[in-house]
């Protein structure tokens, strides 16, 4: 196996010989396996082990366990305590979730806190096919189904063409000790019941399940990247920019061969799970919308809009009698006195200052607000003012008001209110502008 690992090191990363890489370990067979051939590999290399306090005098013997490797090995060590079952209390989430965040969190603290270049972990074959089955159980996609990255930004795991057998081997056959976690005979939690009632079903099947099993998820690999291939030919002609978030063009979703299968892959990192309700929005009526936790699909005529979620409550900001300036978060007011009036620039509107009242306010529009559109005769509320401008959603929600009292002055870059409109009779004129 150390020639194995040798040659894994030198074909898939070889960047690891000059790099300085932290290396998690628990004090289990495989991380410690995996620090053993590390030093016989001769890399440059730092041990961190979390402590998580789940398993009492267990938890504080695995640490001592990796504090003596450590010292064996001649490398270093970082240990972090945690209380895990009170952050999983806190964040609503499993132990394992919990255990799985925290770890990966300090990691990364460490990795840029000492100039790490990788982390490196200890899963290997076996791991991925369990996470293969815990995915499939689960419902998921085809990246699910590909298995376990061997190189995920900055983290590392060299040890994934490698079984759980060959490793368990290789630390007999050179008397190499770890300490064996009691929880993972437990088959209360589905990675080992995976792992110690389905997975020897199918070695008994089929003794060489984990070889070909490898090899079909080699192909899956393959197609996924055969799929992202074909997704960057698409995406520039699906997929715009917009002032809010993404516009994707239906009538052209609509062309392409498995357009179900094209939105899926392109709005998978989106956090969405009602996907029929999805793909129904390509023939719904506009107005219709999904939801995610974190953003929402509306279907607005020709396009469905992608936008985040606000979940800000609306707020309203005063301006002040006498300002010049006052800086917002949707952008900056300026007021100046000008002797001339130019209507042909929509950032800007001109008022007779007597006719305001002070303090201005600035908020979102909404429903049931009217007003009295400069260059139209009587009111109109402005939700019809916008279905007449063709105003999408995320335009319609994302429009201010510069009010004055209960009046609205100027729905903000689009149409002043002729109520607030100079008259060849006023003295002073106030220009204001409005600026991103």
């Amino acid at each position: 196996m150390e020639k194995a690992f040798k040659n894994e090191i030198k074909s898939q990363f070889p960047y690891l010989s000059n790099s300085k890489i932290l290396l998690a370990v628990s004090g289990g067979v495989d991380s410690v396996v995996l620090a053993h051939l590390c030093k016989i590999a001769k890399l440059d290399f730092t041990l961190a082990h979390c402590n998580f306090n789940l398993r009492d005098e267990e938890s504080d013997a695995d640490e001592d366990f990796v504090a003596a490797l450590a010292k064996k090995l001649n490398v270093k060590l970082f240990v972090e305590n945690f209380d895990t079952e009170q952050y999983a209390k806190d964040n609503s989430m499993s132990i394992q979730m919990a255990a799985r965040d925290l770890r990966y969190e300090w990691f990364e603290e460490l990795r840029l806190k000492h100039q790490f270049d990788f982390i490196l972990t200890a899963h290997h074959a076996n791991d991925s096919l369990e996470t293969f089955f815990i995915n499939l159980i689960r419902g998921t996609g085809l990246e699910g189904l590909s298995g376990i990255k061997a190189d995920s930004n900055y983290i590392i795991r060299p040890l994934l063409n490698f079984s759980r057998k060959e490793i368990l081997a290789y630390a007999e056959e050179n008397k190499i000790s770890w300490r064996e976690d009691s929880t993972n005979a437990s088959t209360k939690y589905l990675r080992n019941k995976i792992r110690h009632e389905l997975v020897p079903v199918l070695e008994e099947i089929n003794p060489q399940f984990l070889e070909t099993f490898l090899k079909t998820q080699s192909h899956l690999k393959e197609n996924e990247e055969l799929i992202e291939d074909y997704l960057s030919l698409l995406y520039p002609k699906i997929i715009g920019k917009t002032e809010y978030g993404y516009s994707l063009d239906i009538n052209y979703l609509k062309k392409v061969p498995n357009s179900s299968a094209i939105l899926y892959q392109l709005l998978k990192s989106f956090g969405f799970t009602e996907w029929n309700d999805v793909y129904h929005l390509l023939d719904a009526q506009p107005g219709k919308m999904v939801f995610s936790t974190s953003h929402r699909l509306i279907k607005d005529r020709d396009y469905l809009l992608l936008t985040e979620i606000d979940k800000t409550e609306d707020k309203v900001y005063k301006i002040a009698k006498n300002e010049d300036f006052a800086m917002l978060p949707m952008g900056t007011f300026s007021f100046s006195e000008v002797k001339e009036i130019n209507y042909k620039r929509s950032n800007c509107i001109y008022i007779n200052p007597e006719k305001l009242e002070f303090p201005l306010t600035v908020r979102k529009w909404q429903q049931g607000d009217i007003f009295y559109p400069f260059g139209m005769k009587g009111k109109k509320k402005l939700s019809d003012f916008f279905k007449d401008k063709k105003l999408s959603l995320p335009e319609k929600e994302n429009s201010w008001l510069l009010c004055s009292g209960e009046k609205i002055v100027w729905v903000i870059n689009q149409r002043a209110d002729r109520r607030f409109s100079i008259t060849s009779s006023d003295q002073k004129i106030i220009k204001i502008t409005f600026s991103l």
